[in-house]
């Protein structure tokens, strides 16, 4: 069994991820769901050692080795590339495969917030994208890179670990770097970049407290910094971010924070009412003089009431944002309905 006979399997069924592991038949996630494809065979340790070598180079079998895991990138013909991440489990591998488009989709493609097109023109400042792990957030930052790349003339400078969307210099420049390629850590190309003369940068993934402060400081010098983190809302955002630094530093840390923090947009990943395909739906905090006060104060658990009470502000509750694309025929009932942290509240919403 070729890998390269899978992706091809992958790319005409339109699956977002291909899984292999032993004793399994190669698997596909197709519009959220998991597809074993029983017309192959179970798959042994050695028939994935064998994929491997078809795509891995020596390097990267030799980071595996010593690692035990390994990302990397690889393109399939002119169809995808793949984000492919390996890992131990059991004694024996498991590979894990994100399928992505070679052309970076638009935002209206996506049908993203229409604010995302506002928020990475802005000159400055801290845009953070959130959800968990498979919710699209790189294929949102991508959007909005692109957004930027058509509109305006920028030095961009991505960090990624690895390179998903390969950007072409169209009004702006593009440097992409890969991590264990290019260079050796977010917070160090983080702080390198800023000598090379950048409008923009966008670190794939802040991970722990050296990113998290370096990203922070190059806001405050002047430039847009977008980042992901694995959060769920805005709340746990903002406190996760300050809950990786010793004490003693967290209100300065917060001061910092409500100082540079443009937006906060939170991304759950839906089925479409359809049946094709999944569609992205937000949670957006906008910063403005209460929220930077309310993050500031340490106070950000009042984020959501403030939200509540105040619509006129911009900012975007999930439930809200259910509540539209329920109305918009984008998503079923049922399918919000197990999205929601407030069944009652979303349930007294969708009944207005």
């Amino acid at each position: 069994m070729k890998i390269e006979t899978l992706f091809k399997r992958a790319v005409e069924n339109r699956a977002s991820d291909l899984h292999l592991r032993v004793g399994l038949p190669p698997i596909l996630r197709i519009d959220g769901h998991l597809q074993r494809q029983a017309d192959l065979t179970l798959l042994t340790n050695d028939d994935i050692l064998h994929m491997l070598d078809e795509i891995a180079t020596p390097q990267q079998q030799e980071r595996l080795s010593r690692e035990k895991e390994l990302d990397f990138a690889y393109p399939y013909e002119l169809a995808a590339r793949f984000r492919i991440n390996v890992m131990r489990q059991r004694k024996t591998l498991s590979v894990a495969c994100r399928m992505l488009p070679f052309v970076v989709p638009s935002i209206d493609e996506l049908e993203l917030p229409s604010i995302c097109k506002d928020l990475i023109l802005q000159p400055r400042g801290l845009i953070l994208v959130t959800g968990p792990t498979g919710v699209g957030k790189s294929t949102t930052m991508a959007a909005m890179i692109r957004h930027l790349n058509e509109n305006k003339d920028c030095n961009i400078i991505c960090i990624e670990d690895p390179i998903e969307y390969q950007h072409q210099n169209v009004n702006s420049i593009v440097d992409q770097r890969e991590l264990g390629e290019d260079t050796d850590s977010f917070d160090m190309a983080l702080i390198r970049a800023l000598r090379h003369d950048p409008d923009v940068i966008v670190v794939g993934e802040m991970r722990e407290l050296n990113t998290i402060s370096a990203a922070i400081t190059a806001a405050e010098t002047g430039h847009l910094v977008m980042s992901t983190l694995h959060t769920t809302d805005a709340v746990q955002t903002i406190d996760r971010m300050v809950d990786v630094f010793p004490p003693n530093q967290q209100s300065q840390i917060r001061l910092q924070l409500s100082q540079e923090i443009i937006a906060i947009l939170s991304q759950t990943l839906l089925p479409r009412a359809s049946g094709l395909g999944m569609i992205a739906v937000f949670e957006i905090v906008l910063a403005n003089p209460s929220i930077r006060n309310l993050i500031r104060e340490g106070r950000t658990y009042e984020i959501p009431t403030y939200m509540k009470l105040h619509s006129e502000s911009g900012a975007v509750s999930l439930d809200e944002a259910l509540v539209l694309m329920v109305r918009k025929l984008k998503i079923t009932r049922d399918a919000a309905m197990q999205k929601t942290n407030d069944p009652k509240h979303l349930t007294k919403l969708l009944s207005l």
